[in-house]
């Protein structure tokens, strides 16, 4: 593959976004889990929630300040890389970035010092919705970004005046045709990203005894929590998100599903080894049926395939890479679910701390949800390929043909030493942070 401007500047967006989008899923998770165990230690005067809450929001302070650093370099690229881009659809994609920047991120800013700083300092109440008010402001700052991703996905309630798309409606603009699943979807995969860290973290601490008691109550609440999150990740919110695509996405839908024939009883494929041009699945292992029902509700619904779309001038995305990315991810889902429902039973029967197997297993699961994020994300945007909007603009006319391939390739080599320091970085306080455990708290501090 040619190493040109525009591989580059897209490759440079994939690791920066890519780097980015290991923070934010962690902090709306463990600041959600954070209320909870917060709520229980103001209610219950109970100690160890209290501890467990302290513990658990010195690792939210970390990943936040990490995720900023690297979210603020993400967006300056609209601008560099992407001028083209950032010209054709500034009017429409300013608005939600903006709302993100005053609505969100400020309110989960200020809360999380408030926090972090005022317990003791304000009163029990206060300081509790301090904790949610950051659930708040982080969700409100993914729901914002989301919006301006869907409106890429699905774009509406705008008009392309003088070669630009501009605003005709906020709200068909923000409410497009996939803003709620693809919300809601990945909401529910930060959830169970949170749920796993407090679990992998709690069970390291029961591993290596050192707040036990504290660490037991959390590796309940986390996989209980984990539990319900990763049968929503399944039902409904991914089910509605994959009838959603169907519908507004179909060539992303084909490639996903590795459905290469437009049929009627279309299978769902379990297994199938893909191959790029032309596009093909080897040794497939489907079940007839179920790709029409889940995708229109009736089994015997005709789905379009990837030739039926590319006959009709659709063009497709790369097959190999979105079908791989969509398996790895719901084998994840799946996995969770497994992983989960052998906890809840563990707990059932109260061998869940006493087997140390499943405890080393939960610990090394913890970046399991991340990569399931990560591969997610490579489906939602190599799956809209060659469109950066969506039958709207292509990729390849959206970028920056003003700045240079060594201008690009010098900023890539730079950002990855960055990234790679800051990545070490963020490892060896997180390790400090666990290996240190929760701290003895002073009769005062109890809620």
């Amino acid at each position: 593959m040619e190493l040109d401007t525009l591989f580059l500047s897209r490759l440079q967006f994939a690791l920066t976004i890519g780097f980015h989008f290991l923070f934010p899923p962690l902090s709306i998770g463990l600041a959600w889990l954070i209320v909870i165990m917060e709520w229980r230690g103001w209610k219950r005067g109970d100690e160890d929630y209290v501890r467990a809450g302290k513990f658990f929001g010195k690792i939210l302070g970390l990943t936040f300040v990490v995720g900023v650093a690297t979210g603020i370099v993400m967006e300056f690229q609209f601008g560099t890389n992407w001028a083209e881009y950032s010209k054709f659809v500034g009017d429409i994609f300013g608005a939600p970035l903006a709302a993100e920047g005053v609505f969100s991120f400020f309110l989960e800013s200020t809360f999380l010092g408030l926090y972090l700083f005022g317990r003791n300092r304000v009163s029990k109440g206060v300081h509790w919705f301090s904790a949610l008010m950051v659930a708040v402001g982080a969700t409100l700052s993914a729901f914002w970004i989301i919006v301006a991703n869907s409106w890429q996905q699905t774009p509406a309630g705008f008009e392309i005046r003088n070669g630009r798309a501009e605003l005709t409606s906020f709200a068909e603009a923000v409410f497009n045709a996939s803003t709620w699943p693809r919300f809601f979807h990945t909401f529910d995969a930060c959830l169970i990203a949170g749920a796993f860290l407090v679990a992998g973290v709690s069970a390291y601490l029961i591993l290596k005894h050192n707040a036990t008691e504290i660490a037991r109550k959390s590796l309940k609440l986390s996989l209980i929590f984990g539990l319900v999150v990763s049968l929503l990740a399944l039902f409904p919110t991914g089910d509605w998100h994959a009838k959603q695509v169907a519908r507004t996405q179909p060539e992303k839908f084909a490639a996903m599903e590795g459905l290469i024939v437009g049929q009627t009883r279309a299978p769902l494929t379990v297994f199938g080894i893909p191959s790029e041009e032309p596009p093909r699945l080897n040794l497939k292992i489907g079940v007839p049926g179920v790709l029409s029902l889940m995708a229109f509700g009736d089994m015997d619904a005709h789905v379009p395939g990837i030739e039926d779309l590319r006959g009709e001038g659709h063009p497709t995305p790369p097959f190999v890479l979105t079908f791989v990315s969509f398996h790895t991810m719901v084998g994840l889902g799946t996995l969770f679910i497994v992983l989960t429902v052998f906890g809840a039973f563990l707990l059932y029967r109260r061998k869940l701390f006493e087997t140390r197997w499943y405890l080393k297993l939960l610990l090394w699961a913890i970046p399991l949800p991340l990569i399931a994020c990560e591969v997610g994300w490579i489906v939602a945007e190599v799956g809209r390929q060659p469109w950066v909007v969506y039958r709207v603009l292509k990729t390849q006319d959206a970028y920056s043909a003003n700045i240079t391939r060594g201008e690009v390739l010098f900023s890539i080599i730079m950002f990855g030493l960055i990234y790679l320091v800051l990545g070490v970085l963020y490892l060896y306080t997180l390790a400090r942070i666990v290996k240190r455990g929760p701290e003895t708290l002073p009769a005062k501090e109890v809620h």
